[in-house]
């Protein structure tokens, strides 16, 4: 464990929280250690009996990656005390006490095994991402506790999330909201800086020039780049090397399709300055040693469906001003560094606030049919954090 983390600083009220209640929202910004201390916390200081942490992370290699850094901390191996379990890979054992998992994971274990035995918390990390698989798996949690495990704890944590709703969700009653706790977190200064017009040249290119700027800048540090997706992530890259750079670089991609192994070059050491470009699966949750600057297009993919006409799309959106502090705040983990975003700071103030939650945006027969498999027939009564449009949940009926 790393005691030196600002969450170390709440650490007396989790526990303390945790021995009398079984629901916990903590808010902790990037740098706090949430992710990584607040399992080993609860293992060590509060649970009993042998029973095990669950970690839901939204993003499978944030799964991967805290698994090792956790299992390193506790000088364990990985898939023996620590381990990970996502879609065709299962790196957990007998004697694993702390498993980090994706939501799919989770669901599927709910219908396997109802009562989560064995299981003594649930963690839900980095819950602003507002996942309609996340929304759904804390819902059947929370019923879990109210129809016969009462000694599960529930934690919920996140480094952007507005508390007061959740908390009134988990709580008792309206007048008994759930325990909210807020850590510091510890980051180093980010310099941002906005484009200063519209720029009509393609993202690719404007991002690549950004590289040359802070390469012949003589900037120390290496660079990651967040694109909306797979097919901008190749054209930067192509676009980075045809640019003359004055050193040599490498340039790494880095998205949730890409094979582990290919994944762990992003996080491995280099005699050559990275350049790493990613989708939002670098947003939150990992940490890329070096990283100096941040070169940020303010795009991402978001899914949608169209209840009325019976059809989802995928489509490249501006993405929330959280999401882009979230971003920024990737260039500060380690050391002063900048981001660099590609728009304007008058259109920054035009952003949302925040994400729009999953399940007003996307299809939903897959809730209401994993409901269904639950015993739960009527998805409109659900007990959800937001309630579903009922359009939407009878066309998916």
């Amino acid at each position: 464990m790393n005691e030196s983390l600002p969450i170390w600083d709440i650490h007396s009220e989790i526990t303390d929280t945790l021995a009398v209640r079984n629901r916990l929202v903590l808010a902790a910004p990037t740098g706090s250690g949430k992710s990584t201390q607040v399992p080993q916390i609860i293992l060590d200081d509060v649970l009993c009996g042998g029973s095990k942490v669950v970690v839901l992370q939204p993003r499978r290699v944030a799964a991967r990656s805290l698994a090792r850094r956790v299992a390193w901390e506790r000088s364990a191996k990985l898939g023996d005390e620590v381990g990970y379990q996502v879609r065709f890979e299962n790196h957990t054992g007998p004697e694993t006490k702390i498993e980090f998992i994706t939501e799919g994971v989770l669901l599927r274990r709910l219908q396997d095994d109802p009562r989560l035995a064995n299981v003594g918390a649930v963690l839900f990390d980095e819950f602003h991402e507002r996942n309609l698989m996340s929304d759904l798996a804390l819902g059947l949690v929370k019923n879990l506790q109210r129809t016969g495990r009462t000694d599960l704890k529930l934690v919920v944590m996140s480094a952007t999330i507005e508390t007061g709703p959740i908390a009134r969700y988990l709580g008792q009653a309206d007048d008994d909201p759930c325990r909210m706790l807020a850590s510091d977190g510890r980051t180093f200064p980010v310099e941002i800086r906005f484009g200063k017009y519209r720029n009509r040249d393609p993202i690719t290119e404007q991002a690549a020039g950004a590289v040359e700027q802070i390469i012949r800048d003589n900037s120390p540090g290496d660079i990651l780049i967040f694109m909306a997706g797979m097919g901008e992530i190749r054209g930067t890259i192509s676009a980075i090397g045809h640019r003359r750079l004055p050193e040599p670089v490498e340039l790494i991609p880095l998205h949730g399709d890409l094979p582990p192994a290919d994944q762990d070059r992003a996080f491995g050491g280099s005699d050559r300055r990275k350049i790493v470009v990613a989708t939002n699966v670098a947003e939150t949750s990992v940490t890329i040693d070096g990283i100096r600057h941040v070169i940020d297009s303010g795009m991402a993919r978001v899914a949608r469906f169209d209840a009325e006409r019976g059809f989802g799309t995928l489509l490249i959106e501006e993405i929330s001003r959280a999401s882009a502090d979230q971003r920024a705040g990737r260039a500060g983990r380690t050391a002063p560094g900048t981001c660099h975003r590609l728009w304007t700071e008058s259109g920054h103030l035009n952003r949302p606030g925040h994400n729009t939650p999953e399940i007003h945006r996307t299809d939903l027969s897959e809730s209401v049919l994993m409901l269904h498999a639950a015993g739960i027939d009527e998805a409109t009564q659900f007990d959800w954090l937001d309630k579903p449009d009922a359009n939407a949940v009878a066309k998916a009926e």
